[in-house]
């Protein structure tokens, strides 16, 4: 694996992340301008305060779609670019070139992304995700619980080298909810299905 290769496995991996699929989906079903809308970010979570179920979960498909299509595309070239264009497709979600590198936080990509590795870590992504989510009513911590699993799941499933790289991504991941964890110390942070009033 040269330094050319695994460059163009990045960028390949960030452009095909990148795709705003929740932009995209709400501009041409009516749903408006994502991005002036609720957080007035561009993923799934914030499609569903549009009050369009239908499109929030094609955004969450969507999304997910990029991450794994990324590491499958780049497994087809060789394995080990497999993690590297996964993560060019993350930094891709949350820095995206066509919306002043203003993106979403990964979550629904980096789920594609585990499953497109290994059918095991993506289940147990998926699981945690699901779980903490369905415990706390609350969007971001199962985000976040998700994200902190795959590196601990990935380090026996896989490899070291893709645990340590998944390891960043839940970094990153974290930090981009910054402002969750915030409103979370505060008792502020919403749950799911509960009013704004």
């Amino acid at each position: 694996m040269d330094i050319m290769t695994t460059a163009v496995a990045m960028v390949g991996g960030y452009f095909l992340g990148s795709i705003p699929f929740g932009v995209i989906l709400t501009r041409m079903f009516g749903a408006g301008d994502l991005r002036q809308i609720g957080s007035g970010n561009i993923g799934a979570t914030n499609v569903l305060r549009t009050g369009r179920k239908g499109l929030a979960a094609g955004t969450l498909l969507l999304d997910a779609a990029k991450g794994a299509a990324a590491v499958c595309l780049a497994r087809m070239v060789d394995p080990s670019l497999a993690i590297v264009a996964g993560a060019g497709a993350f930094f891709g979600h949350i820095y995206p070139v066509w919306l002043g590198f203003k993106g979403g936080k990964g979550v629904a990509t980096l789920v594609g992304i585990a499953l497109a590795l290994s059918w095991m870590l993506g289940l147990i992504f998926a699981a945690v995700w699901l779980g903490a989510m369905a415990i706390t009513r609350i969007s971001s911590v199962g985000g976040m619980a998700a994200a902190v699993s795959a590196p601990i799941a990935a380090n026996f499933l896989l490899d070291q080298r893709t645990a340590l790289v998944l390891t960043g991504l839940a970094a990153i991941l974290i930090w981009k909810h910054r402002d969750n964890i915030s409103r979370l110390r505060d008792g502020t942070e919403p749950r799911i299905g509960a009013s704004k009033g």
